[in-house]
């Protein structure tokens, strides 16, 4: 692979993405090696409209990692490899905001981790320290708002929203639902850190889509049908496909503006600039090539 391609706009997302955004044909799923092992699936390279796309199964294809076990590194550096320097996430997320409702979308810009088993970084030979104030890109996130108008006024996308994301796999207990509301959290998830961490030390642009199926569970919620779980659970996922054909469309929209500024750097490009704290003449050379995409230069 050369050491130097051209750019791509990174997608990642549930399995069947690709379908959704390309149609069922001209995809071509690639073969990318990581120190890290395989990403989840092999990326899918593709053109939408001229714009070159690389399309990343977050939990593989039939859904088949659970957050915890995604192998985050390996997803973030085989798209870096690719030449990725935009990425655009969507995930499912619960509502801790009566404001927020099921179905609509909010663009992400700002997290709480609450995670506790997952690599929090690809550089473990080095002392790599990045700015992480401002967890998401600001220029894409406002990219993708302005975007919106192709989905039309039925569709509520909120501008900004603070992340919690969990451990999981399993829910919220009430109590965690009601503190996490007290810290000012608007959304509750699971996929979105280490992914914004990984790609701010990838030096890519990153910004995520978090689509609004429930209202987790500080907020007793119905179905329409009695206290039927089952039914409740049926319209859980019917407000996720709502929600990712919302996102598909959101991301055809945003695909041409980000494109048309691809020569602009943008500060998530440049996030090792002072981040390498060690002194690069004493980091061995396998590091160096462990890592060869990830360092500057």
């Amino acid at each position: 692979m050369p050491a130097t391609l051209p750019p791509r706009i990174g997608i990642i997302g549930g399995s069947g993405l690709d379908e959704g955004l390309l149609g069922s044909g001209g995809a071509e799923p690639v073969s990318v090696h990581t120190p890290f092992g395989p990403p989840a699936a092999a990326p899918v390279l593709a053109q939408w409209r001229g714009i070159p796309l690389a399309i990343l199964a977050r939990h593989g294809r039939g859904h088949i990692y659970p957050p915890g076990a995604v192998p985050y590194r390996a997803n973030i550096f085989a798209l870096k490899a690719l030449g990725c320097r935009w990425i655009l996430a969507t995930g499912a997320v619960g509502s801790l905001r009566p404001g927020i409702a099921p179905r609509e979308l909010v663009l992400v810009d700002q997290a709480i981790d609450r995670t506790l088993q997952r690599p929090r970084s690809f550089f473990d030979a080095a002392a790599v320290h990045v700015a992480f104030a401002e967890p998401v890109c600001e220029t894409l996130r406002r990219r993708i708002y302005a975007s919106r108008g192709a989905l039309g006024p039925a569709v509520k996308v909120h501008p900004r929203g603070t992340y919690l994301c969990m451990e999981g796999p399993s829910f919220s207990t009430r109590a965690e639902s009601r503190l996490y509301r007290s810290w000012g959290a608007d959304v509750i998830g699971m996929t979105l850190l280490p992914e914004a961490r990984l790609a701010r030390e990838a030096q890519i642009s990153y910004a995520c889509i978090a689509l609004v199926t429930d209202y987790d569970c500080w907020k007793v919620q119905r179905a329409g049908r009695g206290d039927d779980a089952g039914a409740l659970l049926q319209e859980i996922r019917g407000n996720l496909r709502y929600g990712a054909e919302n996102a598909v469309a959101l991301i055809r929209a945003a695909l041409p503006r980000i494109w048309a500024a691809r020569e602009e750097t943008l500060p998530a490009h440049r996030a090792l600039e002072l981040a390498i704290w060690s002194d690069q003449k004493e980091i061995s050379a396998a590091a160096k090539r462990k890592l060869g995409p990830l360092w500057p230069g």
